[in-house]
């Protein structure tokens, strides 16, 4: 005869350390157990603490004595978790119960690397924490120690560095169009998707030398000046993405089959997003218009005209569309950008933490001596701890940087939006079919990069 561990507890407040009391654990027989109680227990290591879970046994499910439920993984496999993503899914059939992300398997260990990199290294470093937006860390990242610095930036660095953000929100939401018409089978969109981010790529490349993990914004400003001919290359890329959205439109937006698997799949409500902390497409798809471009802008954000896209059902659907304007709304920026842009000095020339130009370090040996003193021992950065939040493409990007006094990092620690938005999964899932879960992973668009730092 089978048996099974009665967990309830009579919990009651007893102090200020809120020590709890609570009754010794029973063994009751499973023919003494009651229905929703069984359930609670085969599905506790992925029981939560939402009043939606909470109510989920009791009054969502009809659940007999002797139904089974199975409890199956998802991932860890790229790219179709999106990474190395595990979720683990209690099933009643293909009926999601309950869901619960497991994270951990990329070990990058990056907020512990940057403790033994300088701060003029550790663009290296946080350049690869989300790798489909490096632009957005390294700019997390550099306006942090600039804060602690009090240095100030010359204009034209700051408008290349915006440049830079949206090209790449672009480049980011461009990706997450392709894989998420992948994922949903609409199989021709990873190829269109694909295609126009390449062409952003190639403009990265032609700007850094790089297409992806750039080391292009660092402290004090940019690695280099914008090539010539930068204007006509970037309003070419718009005048290509902008009627390419139409044609995502006409492909998806209006499909019957693309609706019928995002429309009402994985949703989440506004209260659910704020007390979840999730922030980004996730939280603006509930239709809370919080962007920190707008709300507590940074950089010029303030002098370029542009909407915050929001949506009204806070479910895949809208998540896409959402992603999808923004691209539009990217573009409408960078063209202001290229009307806006100013002369002058791509970087300080503060002397304490910009090498002096490479060309007069042949002419000068005390020019040699400086050039070498910053890249082995780099610049000292007056002690204090200083919080920086950027927007990205995936939400509330913010870096939190504690200094000794010394050239290297005391402590880092990164609010990665994919981390923090993962703990919506369970409350977007919940219900859902298994084949809703693909499309509620791919909604949330998680880079695990940025999870696993």
């Amino acid at each position: 005869m089978t048996a099974t561990l009665n967990t309830e507890t009579d919990s009651t407040t007893q102090s200020a350390a809120g020590e709890m009391e609570s009754k010794p654990q029973e063994l009751h027989l499973r023919s003494e157990t009651a229905a929703p109680e069984l359930a609670r227990e085969r599905g506790a290591v992925l029981r939560g603490v939402s009043e939606r879970d909470a109510a989920l046994d009791l009054n969502d499910y009809d659940i007999e004595l002797g139904d089974e439920t199975m409890i199956i993984n998802m991932g860890p496999q790229h790219p179709s978790t999106h990474g190395v993503l595990r979720v683990m899914m209690e099933l009643r059939g293909e009926q999601v119960l309950r869901t619960k992300p497991v994270i951990g398997y990329l070990h990058t260990g990056m907020e512990k690397t940057a403790e033994t990199l300088t701060f003029n290294q550790g663009g290296t470093n946080v350049t690869r924490m989300d790798y489909l937006s490096p632009f957005c860390n390294e700019l997390t990242f550099s306006l942090a120690v600039e804060k602690l610095l009090a240095v100030e930036i010359p204009e034209r660095a700051t408008w290349i560095r915006m440049l830079m953000a949206e090209l790449n929100r672009m480049a980011s939401h461009l990706l997450f169009q392709a894989t998420n018409g992948m994922d949903l089978g609409a199989v021709g969109m990873m190829i269109y998707g694909w295609r126009e981010r390449e062409e952003l790529l190639t403009f990265f490349e032609k700007v850094t030398g790089l297409r992806m993990n750039h080391n292009y914004i660092r402290p004090g400003g940019v690695a280099v000046d914008l090539p010539d001919g930068w204007q006509q290359d970037v309003l070419d890329i718009c005048d290509l993405v902008e009627p390419r959205l139409d044609q995502y439109d006409t492909l998806l937006t209006g499909q019957p089959i693309y609706r019928d698997r995002t429309m009402g799949v994985g949703v989440i409500t506004a209260e659910e997003a704020i007390a979840l902390s999730a922030t980004g497409p996730i939280l603006r798809g509930t239709g809370v218009a919080w962007d920190l471009r707008k709300d507590q802008p940074y950089l010029f954000y303030d002098q370029v005209e542009f909407d915050v896209i929001v949506g009204t059902q806070g479910d895949a659907f809208d998540r896409y569309a959402i992603r999808l304007n923004e691209i539009r709304e990217s573009a409408r920026i960078v063209r202001q950008i290229v009307d806006l842009m100013p002369p002058g000095d791509y970087r300080s020339q503060n002397k304490k933490i910009t090498p002096p130009p490479r060309s007069r370090i042949d002419e000068s040996m005390e020019a040699l001596i400086h050039h070498f003193k910053l890249m082995t021992e780099g610049f000292r950065v007056p002690a204090g701890e200083v919080y920086v939040a950027t927007e990205s493409p995936r939400g509330e990007l913010g870096c939190y940087l504690v200094s000794d006094g010394g050239a290297k990092p005391y402590r880092m620690h990164w609010r990665g939006p994919s981390f923090v938005n993962l703990q919506s999964m369970p409350t977007m899932m919940q219900g859902a079919m298994i084949a809703d879960a693909i499309a509620v992973i791919s909604s949330v668009d998680p880079v695990l990069g940025e999870v696993d730092r």
